[in-house]
Protein backbone atom coordinates (compact mmCIF):
# COMPACT_ATOMS: atom_id res chain seq x y z
CA UNK A 1 0.00 0.00 0.00
CA UNK A 2 0.95 3.62 -1.01
CA UNK A 3 0.94 6.84 1.29
CA UNK A 4 0.80 10.47 0.70
CA UNK A 5 0.10 13.82 2.09
CA UNK A 6 -2.19 16.30 0.58
CA UNK A 7 -2.78 19.80 1.51
CA UNK A 8 -6.25 21.31 1.04
CA UNK A 9 -9.90 22.06 1.33
CA UNK A 10 -11.85 18.18 2.00
CA UNK A 11 -15.10 19.89 -0.25
CA UNK A 12 -12.58 20.26 -3.32
CA UNK A 13 -10.97 17.04 -2.72
CA UNK A 14 -11.60 15.01 -6.05
CA UNK A 15 -11.06 11.40 -4.75
CA UNK A 16 -12.66 7.92 -4.57
CA UNK A 17 -13.42 8.36 -0.92
CA UNK A 18 -13.21 10.66 1.31
CA UNK A 19 -13.14 9.75 5.49
CA UNK A 20 -13.97 11.98 8.34
CA UNK A 21 -14.79 11.53 12.10
CA UNK A 22 -18.31 11.91 13.70
CA UNK A 23 -18.19 11.93 17.74
CA UNK A 24 -20.91 10.74 19.97
CA UNK A 25 -23.85 12.80 20.00
CA UNK A 26 -23.75 13.51 16.25
CA UNK A 27 -20.65 16.33 16.73
CA UNK A 28 -18.94 16.79 13.41
CA UNK A 29 -15.19 16.78 13.41
CA UNK A 30 -13.47 19.86 11.51
CA UNK A 31 -13.30 18.50 8.11
CA UNK A 32 -16.88 16.82 8.63
CA UNK A 33 -18.05 20.05 9.10
CA UNK A 34 -16.54 21.59 6.27
CA UNK A 35 -18.93 19.11 4.27
CA UNK A 36 -21.53 19.73 5.79
CA UNK A 37 -21.24 23.40 4.73
CA UNK A 38 -20.48 22.30 1.27
CA UNK A 39 -23.29 20.33 0.99
CA UNK A 40 -25.82 23.06 2.88
CA UNK A 41 -26.13 20.31 6.04
CA UNK A 42 -26.68 16.98 3.99
CA UNK A 43 -24.41 15.53 6.66
CA UNK A 44 -26.22 16.73 9.69
CA UNK A 45 -29.87 15.55 8.18
CA UNK A 46 -28.38 11.95 7.66
CA UNK A 47 -27.37 12.24 11.42
CA UNK A 48 -30.16 13.65 12.74
CA UNK A 49 -32.65 10.88 10.84
CA UNK A 50 -30.80 8.57 13.23
CA UNK A 51 -28.47 6.50 10.51
CA UNK A 52 -25.48 6.86 12.75
CA UNK A 53 -24.96 7.87 16.22
CA UNK A 54 -20.89 8.43 16.28
CA UNK A 55 -19.95 5.19 18.28
CA UNK A 56 -16.43 4.45 18.26
CA UNK A 57 -15.20 2.44 15.04
CA UNK A 58 -18.71 2.39 13.54
CA UNK A 59 -19.14 4.09 9.79
CA UNK A 60 -21.56 5.01 6.93
CA UNK A 61 -21.02 5.38 3.33
CA UNK A 62 -22.85 8.02 1.60
CA UNK A 63 -22.47 8.65 -2.38
CA UNK A 64 -22.57 11.40 -4.34
CA UNK A 65 -23.07 14.45 -1.71
CA UNK A 66 -24.36 17.62 -3.31
CA UNK A 67 -21.62 20.73 -3.13
CA UNK A 68 -18.76 17.86 -2.62
CA UNK A 69 -16.06 16.48 -5.14
CA UNK A 70 -15.48 13.55 -3.99
CA UNK A 71 -17.23 10.38 -5.16
CA UNK A 72 -18.68 9.04 -1.41
CA UNK A 73 -18.28 10.10 2.23
CA UNK A 74 -17.13 7.76 4.91
CA UNK A 75 -18.58 8.88 8.39
CA UNK A 76 -16.01 7.25 10.89
CA UNK A 77 -17.49 7.00 14.81
CA UNK A 78 -14.95 8.03 16.78
CA UNK A 79 -16.71 7.97 20.15
CA UNK A 80 -16.75 10.67 23.11
CA UNK A 81 -14.50 13.27 22.69
CA UNK A 82 -13.52 13.33 26.38
CA UNK A 83 -12.75 9.73 25.96
CA UNK A 84 -10.53 9.82 22.62
CA UNK A 85 -7.16 8.41 23.24
CA UNK A 86 -4.11 6.43 21.38
CA UNK A 87 -6.27 3.85 21.50
CA UNK A 88 -9.89 4.46 20.25
CA UNK A 89 -7.71 6.69 17.57
CA UNK A 90 -6.11 3.22 16.30
CA UNK A 91 -9.81 1.56 16.43
CA UNK A 92 -11.45 4.28 14.15
CA UNK A 93 -8.36 4.71 11.98
CA UNK A 94 -8.45 0.64 12.02
CA UNK A 95 -12.27 1.08 10.70
CA UNK A 96 -12.06 3.70 8.38
CA UNK A 97 -9.28 1.64 6.30
CA UNK A 98 -11.75 -1.32 6.83
CA UNK A 99 -14.91 0.60 5.05
CA UNK A 100 -12.64 2.40 2.68
CA UNK A 101 -12.05 -1.29 1.28
CA UNK A 102 -15.20 -2.74 1.21
CA UNK A 103 -16.12 0.29 -1.40
CA UNK A 104 -13.84 -1.10 -3.96
CA UNK A 105 -12.17 1.96 -4.35
CA UNK A 106 -8.81 1.87 -5.25
CA UNK A 107 -7.70 5.18 -3.13
CA UNK A 108 -8.70 7.04 -0.03
CA UNK A 109 -8.00 10.63 1.68
CA UNK A 110 -8.40 10.34 5.23
CA UNK A 111 -8.78 13.15 7.64
CA UNK A 112 -7.37 12.17 10.52
CA UNK A 113 -4.31 14.32 11.58
CA UNK A 114 -6.95 17.04 13.36
CA UNK A 115 -8.43 14.23 15.24
CA UNK A 116 -7.03 14.37 18.92
CA UNK A 117 -5.19 11.40 20.09
CA UNK A 118 -4.75 12.03 23.62
CA UNK A 119 -1.82 14.32 23.57
CA UNK A 120 0.11 12.81 20.47
CA UNK A 121 1.27 14.83 17.60
CA UNK A 122 0.78 14.46 13.79
CA UNK A 123 3.70 12.31 13.43
CA UNK A 124 2.35 9.68 15.62
CA UNK A 125 -1.02 9.69 14.60
CA UNK A 126 0.11 9.21 10.38
CA UNK A 127 2.27 6.82 11.51
CA UNK A 128 -0.09 4.83 13.43
CA UNK A 129 -2.84 5.27 10.70
CA UNK A 130 -0.24 3.59 8.15
CA UNK A 131 0.61 0.59 10.61
CA UNK A 132 -3.58 0.25 11.24
CA UNK A 133 -3.63 0.37 7.15
CA UNK A 134 -0.72 -2.41 6.87
CA UNK A 135 -2.73 -4.48 9.30
CA UNK A 136 -5.94 -4.27 7.42
CA UNK A 137 -4.45 -4.47 4.03
CA UNK A 138 -2.57 -7.99 5.62
CA UNK A 139 -3.34 -11.10 4.06
CA UNK A 140 -1.73 -14.82 4.65
CA UNK A 141 -2.38 -16.96 1.59
CA UNK A 142 1.26 -18.19 -0.38
CA UNK A 143 0.75 -21.25 0.78
CA UNK A 144 -3.10 -21.67 -0.67
CA UNK A 145 -3.86 -22.75 -4.07
CA UNK A 146 -6.16 -20.21 -5.31
CA UNK A 147 -5.04 -17.08 -4.01
CA UNK A 148 -7.41 -14.03 -2.14
CA UNK A 149 -9.10 -11.52 -4.78
CA UNK A 150 -6.74 -8.84 -4.46
CA UNK A 151 -8.12 -5.89 -2.66
CA UNK A 152 -8.37 -2.74 -4.78
CA UNK A 153 -7.42 -0.38 -2.20
CA UNK A 154 -3.43 0.80 -2.81
CA UNK A 155 -3.05 4.04 -1.88
CA UNK A 156 -4.19 6.22 1.24
CA UNK A 157 -3.66 9.90 1.18
CA UNK A 158 -3.68 12.18 4.32
CA UNK A 159 -5.50 15.44 4.28
CA UNK A 160 -3.63 18.00 6.14
CA UNK A 161 -3.65 21.21 7.55
CA UNK A 162 -0.13 23.36 6.18
CA UNK A 163 1.31 23.05 9.47
CA UNK A 164 1.34 19.71 10.02
CA UNK A 165 1.85 18.35 6.29
CA UNK A 166 6.01 17.66 7.04
CA UNK A 167 5.02 16.32 10.34
CA UNK A 168 2.70 13.93 8.85
CA UNK A 169 4.53 13.03 5.40
CA UNK A 170 7.09 11.49 8.17
CA UNK A 171 4.89 10.10 10.14
CA UNK A 172 3.17 7.69 6.98
CA UNK A 173 7.39 6.60 6.27
CA UNK A 174 7.78 5.86 9.54
CA UNK A 175 4.78 3.77 9.73
CA UNK A 176 4.99 2.29 6.38
CA UNK A 177 8.44 1.08 7.53
CA UNK A 178 7.45 0.20 10.39
CA UNK A 179 4.28 -1.90 8.56
CA UNK A 180 6.17 -3.95 6.20
CA UNK A 181 8.48 -5.01 9.00
CA UNK A 182 5.34 -6.52 10.83
CA UNK A 183 4.26 -7.57 8.16
CA UNK A 184 7.37 -9.61 6.98
CA UNK A 185 7.24 -11.20 10.66
CA UNK A 186 3.77 -12.33 10.54
CA UNK A 187 4.47 -14.01 7.31
CA UNK A 188 7.09 -15.73 8.85
CA UNK A 189 5.71 -16.63 11.71
CA UNK A 190 2.60 -18.16 9.94
CA UNK A 191 4.59 -20.17 7.29
CA UNK A 192 4.66 -23.95 7.71
CA UNK A 193 7.78 -25.80 9.85
CA UNK A 194 8.28 -27.90 7.04
CA UNK A 195 9.06 -24.95 5.00
CA UNK A 196 10.19 -22.13 7.26
CA UNK A 197 13.29 -24.33 8.56
CA UNK A 198 16.76 -22.73 10.04
CA UNK A 199 18.05 -22.63 6.69
CA UNK A 200 15.27 -20.92 5.16
CA UNK A 201 15.49 -18.26 8.03
CA UNK A 202 19.30 -17.71 7.01
CA UNK A 203 18.40 -17.30 3.69
CA UNK A 204 15.15 -15.00 4.72
CA UNK A 205 18.07 -12.95 6.61
CA UNK A 206 20.28 -12.86 3.88
CA UNK A 207 18.08 -11.66 1.24
CA UNK A 208 17.11 -8.54 3.61
CA UNK A 209 20.84 -8.04 4.21
CA UNK A 210 20.94 -7.57 -0.33
CA UNK A 211 18.24 -5.41 -0.29
CA UNK A 212 18.89 -3.00 2.40
CA UNK A 213 22.92 -3.50 1.94
CA UNK A 214 23.25 -5.32 5.63
CA UNK A 215 26.32 -7.26 6.25
CA UNK A 216 25.14 -10.91 7.26
CA UNK A 217 27.36 -14.02 8.25
CA UNK A 218 25.96 -17.20 9.33
CA UNK A 219 27.73 -19.67 11.82
CA UNK A 220 27.28 -23.49 10.71
CA UNK A 221 27.34 -26.53 12.99
CA UNK A 222 31.06 -26.79 13.07
CA UNK A 223 31.53 -23.11 13.92
CA UNK A 224 29.38 -23.06 16.86
CA UNK A 225 31.10 -26.22 17.82
CA UNK A 226 34.44 -23.92 17.86
CA UNK A 227 32.58 -21.53 19.70
CA UNK A 228 31.62 -24.04 22.55
CA UNK A 229 28.34 -23.55 22.14
CA UNK A 230 26.99 -26.79 23.29
CA UNK A 231 24.02 -25.48 25.08
CA UNK A 232 22.54 -24.18 21.88
CA UNK A 233 23.86 -27.61 19.80
CA UNK A 234 22.35 -29.69 22.60
CA UNK A 235 18.67 -28.34 21.63
CA UNK A 236 19.47 -29.42 17.67
CA UNK A 237 20.78 -33.05 18.42
CA UNK A 238 17.59 -34.39 17.97
CA UNK A 239 17.01 -32.52 14.37
CA UNK A 240 18.17 -33.58 10.88
CA UNK A 241 17.95 -29.84 10.05
CA UNK A 242 20.80 -28.27 10.68
CA UNK A 243 20.83 -25.52 13.14
CA UNK A 244 22.28 -21.69 12.21
CA UNK A 245 23.34 -18.55 13.99
CA UNK A 246 22.24 -15.84 11.65
CA UNK A 247 24.52 -12.63 12.79
CA UNK A 248 22.58 -8.95 10.62
CA UNK A 249 24.08 -5.92 11.27
CA UNK A 250 23.31 -2.54 10.55
CA UNK A 251 25.54 0.16 10.69
CA UNK A 252 23.58 3.56 10.68
CA UNK A 253 25.49 5.31 13.19
CA UNK A 254 29.05 6.41 13.55
CA UNK A 255 31.99 3.95 12.96
CA UNK A 256 32.87 3.20 16.75
CA UNK A 257 29.51 3.95 18.02
CA UNK A 258 28.38 0.89 20.16
CA UNK A 259 25.24 -1.39 18.59
CA UNK A 260 21.63 -2.27 20.06
CA UNK A 261 21.97 -5.88 19.64
CA UNK A 262 18.46 -7.85 19.35
CA UNK A 263 18.57 -10.99 20.07
CA UNK A 264 15.88 -13.81 18.75
CA UNK A 265 14.49 -17.04 19.57
CA UNK A 266 14.34 -18.95 16.87
CA UNK A 267 13.04 -22.37 17.01
CA UNK A 268 10.99 -23.18 13.91
CA UNK A 269 9.42 -25.92 15.41
CA UNK A 270 9.36 -27.43 18.80
CA UNK A 271 8.04 -30.81 19.83
CA UNK A 272 9.23 -29.96 23.30
CA UNK A 273 11.69 -32.93 22.48
CA UNK A 274 12.13 -35.71 24.78
CA UNK A 275 9.72 -34.11 26.97
CA UNK A 276 6.99 -34.40 24.57
CA UNK A 277 4.60 -31.77 24.35
CA UNK A 278 0.47 -32.86 24.15
CA UNK A 279 -0.69 -33.16 20.74
CA UNK A 280 -3.60 -30.63 21.15
CA UNK A 281 -2.57 -27.08 19.26
CA UNK A 282 1.06 -28.54 18.87
CA UNK A 283 0.76 -26.98 15.22
CA UNK A 284 1.22 -23.81 16.54
CA UNK A 285 4.89 -24.46 17.54
CA UNK A 286 5.41 -22.92 14.10
CA UNK A 287 5.31 -19.71 15.87
CA UNK A 288 7.99 -20.15 18.07
CA UNK A 289 10.03 -18.45 15.77
CA UNK A 290 8.18 -15.29 16.44
CA UNK A 291 10.93 -13.99 18.26
CA UNK A 292 13.24 -14.33 15.51
CA UNK A 293 10.48 -12.78 12.68
CA UNK A 294 10.36 -9.69 15.36
CA UNK A 295 14.71 -8.94 14.83
CA UNK A 296 13.99 -9.58 10.65
CA UNK A 297 11.37 -7.29 10.65
CA UNK A 298 12.92 -4.47 13.06
CA UNK A 299 16.12 -4.66 11.61
CA UNK A 300 14.03 -4.23 7.95
CA UNK A 301 12.56 -1.47 9.39
CA UNK A 302 15.45 0.48 11.05
CA UNK A 303 16.97 0.21 7.40
CA UNK A 304 14.12 1.49 5.27
CA UNK A 305 13.98 4.33 8.09
CA UNK A 306 17.66 5.01 7.42
CA UNK A 307 17.89 5.46 11.66
CA UNK A 308 21.33 6.85 12.89
CA UNK A 309 22.55 4.39 15.00
CA UNK A 310 24.53 1.03 14.66
CA UNK A 311 22.18 -2.11 15.31
CA UNK A 312 22.91 -6.14 15.47
CA UNK A 313 20.77 -9.46 15.29
CA UNK A 314 21.62 -12.15 16.63
CA UNK A 315 19.33 -15.30 15.41
CA UNK A 316 20.06 -19.07 16.84
CA UNK A 317 17.82 -21.14 15.21
CA UNK A 318 16.90 -24.81 15.74
CA UNK A 319 14.16 -27.48 15.85
CA UNK A 320 13.67 -29.27 19.12
CA UNK A 321 12.86 -32.88 18.06
CA UNK A 322 12.73 -36.00 19.86
CA UNK A 323 15.02 -38.87 18.12
CA UNK A 324 17.94 -40.85 19.24
CA UNK A 325 20.55 -38.24 19.74
CA UNK A 326 17.83 -35.67 21.02
CA UNK A 327 19.03 -34.81 24.54
CA UNK A 328 17.16 -36.49 27.61
CA UNK A 329 15.99 -35.10 30.95
CA UNK A 330 18.81 -35.44 33.07
CA UNK A 331 21.98 -34.67 30.52
CA UNK A 332 24.38 -31.70 31.69
CA UNK A 333 25.47 -29.46 28.58
CA UNK A 334 28.52 -26.95 28.79
CA UNK A 335 27.53 -23.54 27.54
CA UNK A 336 29.53 -20.96 25.73
CA UNK A 337 30.40 -19.38 28.42
CA UNK A 338 31.70 -22.22 30.12
CA UNK A 339 28.66 -22.75 32.87
CA UNK A 340 27.27 -26.00 32.97
CA UNK A 341 23.21 -26.80 32.95
CA UNK A 342 21.52 -29.80 34.18
CA UNK A 343 18.47 -29.85 31.95
CA UNK A 344 15.69 -31.09 33.41
CA UNK A 345 12.89 -30.45 30.63
CA UNK A 346 13.60 -30.64 27.68
CA UNK A 347 10.84 -28.53 26.16
CA UNK A 348 12.25 -25.63 28.30
CA UNK A 349 14.80 -25.47 25.32
CA UNK A 350 14.22 -21.46 24.07
CA UNK A 351 16.69 -20.42 27.33
CA UNK A 352 19.35 -23.14 26.35
CA UNK A 353 20.24 -21.06 22.97
CA UNK A 354 19.58 -18.10 23.85
CA UNK A 355 21.84 -18.30 26.66
CA UNK A 356 24.49 -18.90 23.91
CA UNK A 357 23.67 -16.37 21.75
CA UNK A 358 23.86 -13.66 24.73
CA UNK A 359 27.07 -14.58 25.17
CA UNK A 360 28.41 -14.57 21.56
CA UNK A 361 26.69 -11.07 22.38
CA UNK A 362 29.71 -10.05 23.87
CA UNK A 363 32.19 -9.72 20.88
CA UNK A 364 30.28 -6.36 19.63
CA UNK A 365 30.58 -4.36 23.26
CA UNK A 366 26.99 -3.57 23.19
CA UNK A 367 25.26 -0.21 24.19
CA UNK A 368 22.32 -2.44 25.51
CA UNK A 369 21.14 -6.07 24.38
CA UNK A 370 17.43 -7.20 23.90
CA UNK A 371 16.22 -10.72 23.58
CA UNK A 372 12.67 -11.69 22.25
CA UNK A 373 11.25 -14.82 22.91
CA UNK A 374 8.19 -16.80 23.36
CA UNK A 375 9.49 -18.54 26.08
CA UNK A 376 7.07 -19.81 29.07
CA UNK A 377 3.39 -20.40 28.95
CA UNK A 378 3.94 -18.97 32.30
CA UNK A 379 4.23 -15.54 30.96
CA UNK A 380 0.76 -16.22 29.17
CA UNK A 381 -0.68 -17.01 32.69
CA UNK A 382 0.71 -13.98 34.04
CA UNK A 383 -0.23 -11.17 31.18
CA UNK A 384 -2.90 -12.87 29.15
CA UNK A 385 -2.36 -11.63 25.39
CA UNK A 386 -2.27 -8.39 26.46
CA UNK A 387 1.64 -7.36 27.64
CA UNK A 388 4.64 -8.89 27.06
CA UNK A 389 6.48 -9.83 30.04
CA UNK A 390 9.58 -7.48 30.54
CA UNK A 391 12.71 -8.15 32.52
CA UNK A 392 15.72 -6.06 32.64
CA UNK A 393 19.08 -6.12 34.85
CA UNK A 394 19.12 -2.15 33.80
CA UNK A 395 16.30 0.05 35.49
CA UNK A 396 16.95 3.05 32.67
CA UNK A 397 16.71 0.03 30.12
CA UNK A 398 13.44 -1.04 31.58
CA UNK A 399 11.61 2.18 31.04
CA UNK A 400 13.14 2.93 27.59
CA UNK A 401 11.28 -0.23 26.61
CA UNK A 402 8.06 0.33 28.62
CA UNK A 403 7.73 3.45 26.90
CA UNK A 404 8.34 2.40 23.71
CA UNK A 405 5.82 0.19 23.95
CA UNK A 406 3.30 3.17 24.99
CA UNK A 407 4.64 5.03 21.74
CA UNK A 408 3.93 1.61 19.35
CA UNK A 409 0.52 0.68 21.54
CA UNK A 410 2.49 -2.35 21.82
CA UNK A 411 2.88 -2.43 25.44
CA UNK A 412 4.94 -4.59 27.78
CA UNK A 413 4.95 -5.07 31.58
CA UNK A 414 7.87 -4.74 33.64
CA UNK A 415 8.23 -8.03 35.65
CA UNK A 416 10.29 -9.08 38.80
CA UNK A 417 14.00 -10.28 38.58
CA UNK A 418 15.00 -10.79 42.05
CA UNK A 419 17.70 -12.59 43.23
CA UNK A 420 15.42 -14.51 45.36
CA UNK A 421 14.05 -16.74 42.49
CA UNK A 422 17.65 -17.78 41.57
CA UNK A 423 17.45 -20.24 44.16
CA UNK A 424 14.73 -22.41 42.43
CA UNK A 425 17.80 -23.06 39.66
CA UNK A 426 20.18 -24.67 41.83
CA UNK A 427 21.02 -28.12 40.56
CA UNK A 428 22.86 -30.84 42.47
CA UNK A 429 24.97 -32.02 39.95
CA UNK A 430 25.45 -28.73 37.96
CA UNK A 431 25.88 -24.84 37.74
CA UNK A 432 22.22 -24.42 37.29
CA UNK A 433 19.38 -26.19 36.20
CA UNK A 434 16.93 -25.19 32.90
CA UNK A 435 14.04 -24.79 34.74
CA UNK A 436 12.80 -23.57 38.58
CA UNK A 437 9.44 -25.50 38.99
CA UNK A 438 5.93 -24.14 38.09
CA UNK A 439 5.83 -21.13 40.83
CA UNK A 440 7.52 -17.86 39.01
CA UNK A 441 7.93 -19.88 35.51
CA UNK A 442 8.59 -16.91 33.52
CA UNK A 443 10.59 -14.96 35.93
CA UNK A 444 13.00 -17.84 36.85
CA UNK A 445 13.54 -18.17 32.94
CA UNK A 446 14.56 -14.86 32.73
CA UNK A 447 16.32 -14.78 36.09
CA UNK A 448 18.62 -17.92 33.96
CA UNK A 449 19.09 -15.87 31.40
CA UNK A 450 20.33 -13.03 33.30
CA UNK A 451 23.30 -15.78 34.53
CA UNK A 452 24.60 -14.61 30.59
CA UNK A 453 24.03 -11.55 30.63
CA UNK A 454 26.11 -9.95 33.16
CA UNK A 455 28.38 -7.61 30.87
CA UNK A 456 26.26 -5.35 29.56
CA UNK A 457 22.68 -3.95 30.11
CA UNK A 458 20.32 -6.49 29.42
CA UNK A 459 16.69 -6.79 28.53
CA UNK A 460 14.61 -9.76 27.83
CA UNK A 461 11.14 -9.76 26.44
CA UNK A 462 8.82 -13.01 26.43
CA UNK A 463 6.17 -12.56 24.54
CA UNK A 464 4.42 -16.27 24.38
CA UNK A 465 1.06 -14.57 24.51
CA UNK A 466 1.51 -11.89 22.58
CA UNK A 467 3.35 -13.61 19.16
CA UNK A 468 0.43 -15.17 17.95
CA UNK A 469 -3.46 -15.77 18.00
CA UNK A 470 -5.25 -19.25 18.68
CA UNK A 471 -9.15 -20.02 17.41
CA UNK A 472 -10.44 -18.15 14.79
CA UNK A 473 -8.01 -15.80 14.12
CA UNK A 474 -4.84 -18.34 14.52
CA UNK A 475 -1.62 -16.42 13.13
CA UNK A 476 1.12 -14.58 13.53
CA UNK A 477 0.52 -11.09 15.13
CA UNK A 478 4.11 -9.42 14.25
CA UNK A 479 4.52 -8.23 17.78
CA UNK A 480 7.00 -7.09 19.18
CA UNK A 481 8.03 -5.37 15.76
CA UNK A 482 6.66 -2.09 16.44
CA UNK A 483 8.03 -2.13 20.23
CA UNK A 484 11.46 -2.60 18.98
CA UNK A 485 11.08 0.19 16.10
CA UNK A 486 10.01 2.80 18.56
CA UNK A 487 12.76 1.40 21.06
CA UNK A 488 15.11 1.94 17.75
CA UNK A 489 13.55 5.55 16.90
CA UNK A 490 14.66 6.47 20.61
CA UNK A 491 18.21 5.52 20.08
CA UNK A 492 18.35 7.01 17.52
CA UNK A 493 17.19 10.69 18.76
CA UNK A 494 14.10 10.43 16.37
CA UNK A 495 11.16 10.58 18.69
Amino acid sequence: MEFSTKRGIPEKRATPCIAVGVYAGHKLSASAEALDRASQGSVREVLRRGDMEGKLGSTLLLYRVPGVAAERVLLVGLGAEADLREREYRDAARAAVKAAQATGAGSATLCFTEIRAGRRDAVWKARELALAAAECAYCFDSMKSKKTESRPLAHIELLTATRDASAAARGLREGGAIGTGTSLAKDLGNLPGNVCTPAFLAEQAKKIAREWKLGVEVLERKDMEKLGMGSLLSVAQGSRQPPKLIVLSYAGGAKKAKPVVLVGKGITFDTGGISLKPGAEMDEMKFDMCGAASVLGALRACAEMKLKLNVVGIIPTTENMPGGAATKPGDIVTSMSGQTIEVLNTDAEGRLILCDALTYAERFAPAAVVDIATLTGACVIALGHVASGLYSNNEALARELLAAGEDACDRAWHMPLWDDYQEQLKSNFADMANIGGRPAGSVTAACFLSRFAKKFDWAHLDIAGTAWKSGKEKGATGRPVALLAAFLMRRAGKT
